[in-house]
């Protein structure tokens, strides 16, 4: 009896139109079925946001993707408890236009829809490539051919979300994939100041802060040097270490 093919849910916070979305379909679409649920737009910096007062509304493009008028967390979120017949098997998020290093992760709609689909139970991968208008976005569509290839074969915990970002470049010159840690950047850059017609005061988000541990083992180390890193993340943000020393402080208040 012939296995049923792998079902792969996509989504991204780019939109259901970017072009890093469509190059990850083509690229898997050999190797799976694939699904496309994404937001009606850019939902970039909408982290693991859901939509709880308002109506989700699903609707399917000429293509065949599906564009929900909501964030990363509600596309990958409704899909796999609502809109799909059967549940994936994975759930890969991409290719975000961007990359995502560091502190990034807690921002990025993109890692967000990914933590969305391993908190619901399945593997999944963010693949972010480091370019806003990429030349090479088969590299990072290789990469993410590859990293299937490998889940596949080698499943990692049911606990990991692998976070990837690619430099863009050719994949002659990738010099490979390599385990990271997230590095770190310094504060934000402060907001910036401005009026609108009315002469109201407004506000835009500053610029991300530099980077501050960005050497070897780091995301930000490995993509300088040419390789696309890939960074293990989970869903339990718990400091471990931290508990002992807590109940200790904690004991003032028994």
């Amino acid at each position: 009896m012939c296995r049923n093919p792998m079902r792969i849910l996509l989504s991204n916070d780019d939109g259901y139109l970017a072009p890093g979305l469509k190059a990850l379909a083509d690229a898997l679409r050999d190797r799976a079925e694939i699904l496309v649920v994404a937001p009606d737009r850019d939902r970039s910096g909408a982290s693991n946001s859901l939509t709880l007062e308002n109506p989700l509304r699903v609707r399917r493009a000429a293509n065949g993707f599906h564009y929900v008028n909501g964030t990363p967390t509600d596309c990958v979120h409704v899909a796999i408890t609502g809109l799909l017949d059967e549940e994936p098997d994975m759930v890969f998020s991409g290719i975000n236009l961007g990359a995502n290093l560091g502190d990034d992760v807690l921002y990025s709609g993109t890692v967000a829809a990914a933590t969305e689909g391993r908190f619901l139970g399945f593997p999944a991968v963010a693949i972010s490539i480091d370019s806003f208008t990429p030349r090479h976005l088969d590299t990072a569509a290789r990469v993410a051919v590859e990293l299937l290839t490998q889940l596949r074969a080698r499943p990692l915990d049911r606990f990991t979300i692998l976070n990837v970002n690619v430099p863009d470049i050719p994949w002659a010159d990738l010099q490979g994939l390599r385990a990271t840690r997230l590095g770190h950047r310094h504060k934000a850059e402060p907001a910036i100041r401005a009026s609108d017609h009315r002469g109201e005061t407004i506000y835009w988000v500053g610029p991300p802060g530099p980077e501050q541990d960005a050497g070897p083992g780091t995301d930000f180390h490995a993509l300088r040097s040419g390789y696309a890193s890939v960074t293990p993340l989970r869903v339990d943000l718990t400091h471990e270490a931290a508990l002992p020393r807590l109940e200790s402080w904690l004991e003032a208040w028994a």
